[in-house]
This record gives structure tokens, sequence and C-alpha cells, in this order.
């Protein structure tokens, strides 16, 4: 890999089978800085052109996970255009000595993302021992909350929205134990174990392969005071397979919603054979699963993201009633 200086910039060549190949995310870079190469990779033309790279050149490429970026491109839910509230944020170092009172790792400098400013602000409010983890599991369990989202529905689709403070200390301390319990959850997602009352049957056969999960459906007079209708969804009953059917799942599974779909659903749309009508190539999310030695990851993921989804949902219900201004 060598390097080339066109006007002050740095661009890379790479040279392969005798032919020379110039970065033309350097060149984009040194005229519209980080922005167009972030809007170009949110273009959903662009997902779909590496996921089909990917699928060709990468034999331990993770369809699944892709799938569900891939359906976010464009949103505003995308990394590369998203609203975040972190920790810590990370400055690429350009000195080879570090400041006694930095912190850093693989060559970059952390800094605290949360302001001291905001930190008195809280303590004044709250109490001396409010540090600013409490402030970042604070705004992760705000941010759950269904009246603040409501009320400030607008913003958090266009903006940076509020974060207010709440007035009551038991409820800052509310939403901080609940922030750090849902932040958890959704960090170790694929750790939670099925809950008790869900039932699968069929697995004893060990035909794990998925090609596209289904809502069973019900007939006249079923379900409770037998009010159902023939065809409609049953939505506590999922058939994974032919061989394995998931039962007893609870309605309030699927009041947990991503991006206007329960994460449920989400699950079930993402990981299914398909085939690209341009490219003809077939998406099969069953061979992640097996080059990874388990066949039954696919059951297990959809088994988890039942359980979080449950508690997520007590979770967000445990938050305290605040009138938002």
């Amino acid at each position: 890999m060598a390097k080339i200086v066109v006007q002050k910039t740095e661009i890379t060549v790479i040279q392969l089978q005798d032919e020379d190949y110039i970065c033309l995310t350097d060149m984009l870079k040194a005229k519209d800085g980080d922005f167009f190469v972030s809007d170009w990779l949110r273009n959903r033309n662009t997902l779909e052109y590496i996921g089909i790279w990917e699928q060709i050149n990468n034999p331990g490429f993770n369809y699944g996970e892709f799938a569900i970026i891939r359906n976010k491109s464009g949103l505003n839910s995308l990394e590369a255009g998203s609203q975040c509230f972190p920790l810590y944020w990370y400055e690429k170092r350009e000195k080879t000595q570090k400041g006694l009172f930095e912190n850093s790792d693989d060559g970059y400098i952390r800094h605290d993302a949360i302001s001291d400013f905001i930190l008195e602000q809280s303590k004044t409010r709250y109490g001396g021992k409010v540090v600013k983890k409490d402030i970042f599991y604070y705004v992760y369990g705000l941010l759950h909350h269904p009246d603040y989202r409501k009320t400030f529905a607008n913003d958090l689709k266009k903006m940076l929205p509020r974060l207010p403070l709440v007035e009551k200390a038991t409820d800052f301390w509310t939403f901080v134990d609940a922030g750090r319990k849902l932040a958890d959850l959704h960090l170790n997602y694929e750790e939670q174990k099925k809950l008790k009352e869900v039932t699968v049957s069929g697995s004893e056969k060990g035909i794990f392969t998925v090609e596209k999960m289904r809502f069973n459906t019900k007939k006249w007079g079923e379900g409770k005071w037998g009010e159902g209708k023939s065809g409609e969804l049953k939505k506590d009953e999922i058939i994974y397979n032919p061989y394995i059917t998931i039962s007893n799942i609870p309605q309030k599974a699927y009041e947990y919603i991503v991006n206007g779909k329960s994460a449920i659903e989400w699950v079930m749309e993402r990981y299914a054979v398909t085939t690209h009508k341009e490219s003809g190539i077939k998406n099969d999310p069953n061979d992640w699963a097996v080059e990874h030695d388990n066949s039954q990851y696919i059951l297990d993921l959809l088994l988890s993201v039942i359980t979080v989804s449950i508690k997520t949902v007590d979770i967000v219900a445990g938050l305290p009633k605040v009138e938002w201004e």
C-alpha cells in the first residue's frame, strides 16, 4: 500500500495483479470531509451492493445481522446519521506522547461525552452521589418512557430531542435503575434464556433449518370468549419450520416496538431465505448458523428476543409517571 500526495492531501494507492487502484474515499474526504462518505453509506443501493459483494467473497458473512442494518438504510436510526448519546467519545491521537490525565486506547484519546455542567446540575437536584454513568443510564431509561416518546415524537424523528431532568430525586433514580437494566438486557440479548411459559415443540427432531417463519391462524370461535375469526393471526404461536412450533407467547411481547414493528417480527422477517431479484443470489441465514457450528442459533435468537421483549415491557411499565413540559 502506497500513498501519493495531491494538493497537500494523502491518497491511498494499492496494487492488485499489476493494476493500480486509487482510494476514492480519501479523495472524497479531502473535498467534503466525512459527511459525503457517511451519507453515501446510508444509501440503500450502496448497502445492497456491499451485501452482495460480501456474500460472494466473505464465507463468514452474517446475513441476518446485515439484513437488519440494510432495512434501516436512509433512516435517522442508521449510525451514519444517527442521534446518539454516548458515555464517551474518542479523538484520534495526533501526538506520540499522551498527557498525564488522558485516557487512551489503540491510538485514540477517550473523552467524557457527559458534560461537567450537567453532572453538577444533577448533583444539585439529586444528591452528591450522582456520577456520569448514572446520567448515561438515566437518559437510556428516559428514551424508553412511552409518554416521553409520544410528547417529543417530532423531535425524536427530526432533531436533537429534549432530555429534561425530572423534578423528583426518586424518579431520577428509578430512571437510572431502569436504564441500567435495559442496557444490560439489550446488550446481552443473546444470553437471555427462554421463559418457562413459552413452549417449544418439535425441537427434539433436531431440524432447525428455517425458510420463513410465520404465525399460525385462528379458526372460527378460537380464542378467549370465542371471539376468534377464521384466518386471523395467532401471534401467541409461531411456526418456526414444518417441525418446530413456539407456543404460549404472551401478547405483551409484541408491545416492544423497534422502528415501527415488534422486535419479534423483525427477527421473523429478517431471518428468512430470500433471493435477490436482480442478481439471483440466494440469501440463506442458515449458512451462518452452520458455519459457526450452532445449527439452532436462529431458534435460540428468536426465543431470546421474546424474553428480551417481555422483560423490556415489564421494566418500562415500572417507570414513573412524569409530566413533560
